[in-house]
C-alpha cells in the first residue's frame, strides 16, 4: 500500500509518441490494478497526464459470485472484496476529472454493498443513477429460483452538477412523429395541451373550427396562456383532429425536438447481450476459447456516448477482453486499460487491440462509427516490488541497482520528479530541493560533491543503501536542512500514511 511501482516499457504498436512522452500514449498496462493506479497517480510523468484529467472510468470488476472462471478467480471473502474495491476507487477519484464520471458494473452479489462504498468515497450527492442492463436475450430455464437477466451499473460523478450527454435520436424514437395534415414544418406529435399544476391564465374556453367548445377537465389547466394558444393556432401548430371537432393538441415538431435523454433501462436489442459479446469474440478469435464475461461493443459505445467526447481520456482498470479500449479507440478517445493476468493480455487484450489498429477488426461498432484503422498504443508493465522479505528483515530486491535504484528511489519520495538529463550527482527535483541517489555507501566526499553543486538557497536529499555517520554530520554542518536517507527502511518511513 505504500510502495509506488515503476511502469516499464514492453512494446509499442502503431503510431506512438517518442519514449520521453510515453505517458501521452494509449496505454495497455499489465499488472495489478492497485499498483498501476498508484503509479498513474504518483509517478510525476504519468500524474501530470492523468491526475484529475480522466473523463470516464468504467470498471467491470469480478462480481464476487464465488465462481472460478478460466481468466480470473471470482470468489473473495466479502470484506476482502470490498477493501479491494475501496482502495481502487480512492485512487480513481484522484484520477477523475472534475467533469468526469465513474461507472461500476456489478450484479446482485455485491451491487448493494458497492453502492455504500461509492457513497463513502464520492459522496451521496454525486450519485447519478443505477443502470439496468438486460444482459440475457432469453430466460435461463435451468435456474433454481429466478432467471437473472440483468446487471447493474452504478454511475457517480465527481461533482453534483455533472450533466450527461444526450443520445442521438433513433428511428424508433422518431417513428411516433407523423404529418397527417401535410404541415410544411414536417412530422409532428400531438402533445397534451393540459397540465396538472396551475398555470397563470390556464382556465379558459376555446371554440374549435366546427363551433365545439373545449376547456380543461376538473383539476387540470391549459399549459399555455390563451394568447399563446391562438398564436400557435394561427401558425397551424394546433391540431383539431381530421374533422376539426377533436380536442385540440399542441403539435411537437420533430425538427424542433432535441436528442434523447439517457434512460436507466438498457434493453438487449439496443445495446446487445451476453450472447452478442460472445459472438463478437468468436469472430475475433475463431478456435480460441471465448473470454468468460465480455461486454458487447454497442453497450460500451453507449457508455462513451453519454460520458465523453472525442479526445477525452477513458480508463478501465479491469481490462479483461479489451472491449472498453477497443471501443474507445474506434470512437477516437484516448484510453488506458489495465489487466492483471498476463495470459489474458497475450490471448485476448493485445491481439484484439492490434486488430483494431491494423483495421482487421471489422466487427462490433466498426461500421456504424466508420472505423477503418490507425492510431496505436504502448504496452507497459508494472515492475516487481523493489522490496523483499528475508525472515523479518526488509531488503532491496536484487534488480534494484544502478539506474533502476535511482528510478525506484525517486518514485517512493512524494513530490520528487526524476530528471534524466540532470547534472550528476543530482537525479531529481522538488522545487528548491534536489535529489541525489547513491547506489552504495554515502561518504563525506559524496556529501561535499553534492553541496558544492547546489545553487543558492537549494537543499539536497541524498538517498543511498548505507551511509557513514560522519557524512550525515558533515551534511548537517554544510547545508542545514539537507538530509540523508537510507534505503529501504527510510523510504518506507518517508511515505508515512497511505495517500488518500
Amino acid at each position: 500500500m505504500t510502495e509506488t511501482r515503476l511502469l516499464r516499457d514492453v512494446a509499442t504498436v502503431g503510431e506512438v509518441n517518442d519514449d520521453l512522452k510515453r505517458a501521452g500514449d494509449n496505454l495497455m498496462i499489465t499488472g495489478d490494478s492497485g499498483d498501476a493506479l498508484r503509479a498513474l497517480t504518483r509517478l510525476p510523468e504519468f500524474a501530470k497526464e492523468y491526475r484529475g484529467k480522466v473523463k470516464l472510468v468504467y470498471i467491470d470488476p469480478p462480481f464476487n459470485t464465488g465462481q472460478a472462471f478460466d481468466q480470473y478467480d471470482d470468489g473473495l471473502e466479502h470484506s476482502v472484496w470490498l477493501t479491494m474495491l475501496r482502495d481502487r476507487l480512492i485512487l480513481i477519484r484522484d484520477l477523475l476529472a472534475e467533469d468526469g464520471s465513474v461507472w461500476v458494473h456489478l450484479d446482485d452479489a455485491e451491487a448493494a454493498y458497492a453502492r455504500v462504498v461509492l457513497d463513502e468515497i464520492f459522496g451521496r450527492s454525486n450519485f447519478v443513477a443505477t443502470i439496468i442492463w438486460e444482459k440475457a436475450d432469453s430466460p435461463r430455464n435451468s435456474a433454481r429460483q429466478f432467471s437473472t437477466d440483468h446487471d447493474y451499473i452504478h454511475v457517480y460523478s465527481k461533482r453534483p452538477d455533472w450533466v450527461p450527454n444526450k443520445l442521438p435520436r433513433t428511428d424508433e424514437a422518431n417513428s411516433i412523429y407523423e404529418n397527417p395534415d401535410g404541415d410544411p414544418k414536417g412530422p409532428w406529435y400531438p402533445g397534451d395541451p393540459f397540465a396538472n399544476k396551475p398555470y397563470s391564465l390556464g382556465k379558459y374556453k376555446v371554440t374549435g373550427p366546427t363551433g365545439r367548445e373545449f376547456q380543461p377537465p376538473p383539476g387540470r389547466y391549459w399549459r399555455i396562456s390563451e394568447e399563446r394558444f391562438w398564436d400557435l393556432d394561427s401558425k397551424g401548430a394546433i391540431w383539431w383532429g381530421p374533422t376539426g371537432d377533436a380536442r385540440p393538441s399542441i403539435k411537437r415538431y420533430l425538427s424542433e425536438v432535441s436528442d434523447l435523454v439517457p434512460r436507466t433501462l438498457w434493453r438487449h436489442p439496443e445495446v446487445g447481450s451476453n450472447r452478442t459479446s460472445k459472438n463478437e469474440m468468436r469472430k475475433l478469435f475463431p478456435g480460441v476459447a471465448s473470454f468468460a464475461t465480455p461486454k458487447p461493443e454497442r453497450f460500451m459505445e453507449r457508455v462513451l456516448q453519454i460520458s465523453t467526447q472525442p479526445g477525452d481520456i477513458v480508463l478501465d482498470c479491469f481490462g479483461g477482453s479489451g472491449t472498453t479500449a477497443a471501443v474507445a479507440h474506434k470512437m477516437n478517445r484516448r484510453w488506458v486499460t489495465i489487466e492483471r493476468e498476463p495470459d489474458t493480455v497475450a490471448t485476448y487484450l493485445r491481439p484484439r487491440l492490434e486488430m483494431v489498429v491494423s483495421g482487421e477488426d471489422r466487427g462490433g461498432i466498426s461500421e456504424s462509427v466508420g472505423w477503418e484503422k490507425g492510431g496505436g498504443f504502448r504496452q507497459i508493465e508494472v515492475a516487481p516490488s523493489m522490496y523483499e522479505l528475508l525472515g523479518n528483515r526488509l531488503l532491496l530486491a536484487p534488480w534494484v541497482v544502478g539506474e533502476a535504484f535511482t528510478e525506484a528511489a525517486c518514485a517512493q519520495i512524494p513530490g520528487f520528479e526524476l530528471e534524466r538529463d540532470a547534472e550528476p550527482p543530482f537525479v531529481g527535483r522538488k522545487g528548491r530541493q534536489r535529489l541525489a541517489v547513491v547506489d552504495g555507501l554515502i561518504t563525506e566526499s559524496t556529501v561535499r560533491a553534492a553541496v558544492e553543486a547546489l545553487n543558492e538557497d537549494e537543499k539536497v536529499l541524498v538517498v543511498g543503501k548505507s551511509y557513514l555517520r560522519e557524512a550525515a554530520s558533515l551534511l548537517e554542518k554544510l547545508s542545514p536542512g539537507s538530509r540523508i536517507k537510507k534505503a529501504p527502511q527510510d523510504l518506507l518511513d518517508m511515505k508515512g500514511r497511505v495517500l488518500r
